[in-house]
């Protein structure tokens, strides 16, 4: 019997996307870590609120990622925290995200790290920018849905 790695943990979220952006396609890519970075995203040392991702010759790279140093690194513990890094796509996936980030008001948004199968994931997503009246929108459907629901808790306690 062979051992089964799916752990699906969220080591990283970017929240202010969903608020910030009508996300429309999402996509899983690879992280190309080096040295210790994976011990540090592991722990949980990794935040994407205000990263960003770009397609330059072909190849996808999250710009302004920040990955703590690791307290127990060595030598091989980046300089950088924010440096660029690489992402790990299909050639296709990369030739559709951009010809779609080409369009006006269109960006690459990365949403989570996670780790499946010991590899760290990052979910890109190809999101359209909210003006301020969809903001608002959106906050009151969000507003009137939580009413709905506590009402339909009151009732249920009521029935009771």
């Amino acid at each position: 019997m062979g051992k089964q790695k799916s752990e699906n943990k969220v080591l990283a979220q970017n929240k202010k996307a969903s608020h910030d952006y009508f996300i429309e396609e999402t996509y899983e890519c690879g992280l190309v870590l080096t040295g210790t970075e994976i011990k540090s995203v592991r722990a949980g040392k990794a935040n994407i609120s205000d990263s960003f991702a770009l397609i330059r010759n072909g190849e996808a790279f999250v710009h302004n990622m920040h990955v703590s140093p690791f307290e127990q690194g060595n030598r091989y513990n980046p300089d950088d925290p924010t440096r660029t890094r690489k992402l790990l796509m299909k050639k296709y996936e990369i030739s559709k995200l951009l010809g779609a980030s080409k369009q006006q008001g269109y960006a690459l948004v990365p949403l989570k790290i996670y780790v499946r199968n010991g590899y760290a994931k990052l979910l890109l997503g190809l999101g359209r920018g909210k003006k301020q009246f969809d903001k608002r929108d959106t906050a009151a459907k969000r507003d009137a849905d939580r009413d709905i629901q506590r009402a339909l808790r009151e009732r249920q306690k009521v029935a009771r």
